[in-house]
């Protein structure tokens, strides 16, 4: 679950690099554009893998 979550957080820092120096949403580009609903999912997908990822990696307190 982990090995997903990391290469999908990739790619959505790739789509945000993307639109931060040429300006160029690609994965709005690929699936239709920004607001289509196949794109709002694979963006509320990398969200989640973010959060996912986030709350893996505070260090626990017990160990």
């Amino acid at each position: 679950m982990k090995k997903y979550a990391f290469i999908t957080v990739i790619v959505g820092a790739l789509n945000w690099g993307g639109i931060g120096v040429f300006g160029v949403d690609l994965i709005g580009n690929v699936f239709g554009g920004t607001y289509e609903v196949f794109s709002r999912i694979i963006y509320f997908i990398v969200g989640i893998a973010g959060v996912y990822l986030a709350i893996i990696s505070v260090p626990n307190k017990n160990t």
